[in-house]
């Protein structure tokens, strides 16, 4: 599996977390959208860093060196999850209790990522 089909897996599972995990898609949709946006595009660099990671340490052939051309699969790969995770969550529908949160949320706006 290439560092940019698995980094695109875990941004779109990210996804899914935020948008139906029980608590968390509460908690998530009460987030201003600048919130949001930060906390996603900060998991998916803690991913894309995971994936450099266990390729620099050969657990896990991900097609990423440990030189510059790997650091440039790592930003592809970033700039991917952060499509896929930001395409899947606006194409996902929203949950009674994620649009009730939405608008109970002190912080959020009503606006979506």
């Amino acid at each position: 599996m290439t560092s940019v089909a698995l980094s695109s897996i875990a941004g779109v599972l990210l996804s899914l977390l935020f948008s139906y995990v029980p608590g968390l898609n509460t908690w998530y949709a009460k987030l201003a959208s600048e919130y949001k946006r930060l906390l996603m595009l900060g998991l998916l660099l803690v991913v894309a860093l995971g994936v450099y990671g266990v390729s620099c340490l050969g657990w896990f052939a991900t097609g990423v060196t440990c030189d510059k051309a790997g650091a440039l699969a790592l930003l592809q790969a970033f700039a991917m999850a952060a499509i896929a995770n930001q395409t899947a969550y606006s194409l996902s529908p929203q949950t009674a209790a994620t649009k009730e949160a939405r608008r109970e949320g002190k912080y959020s706006r009503g606006d979506d990522l």
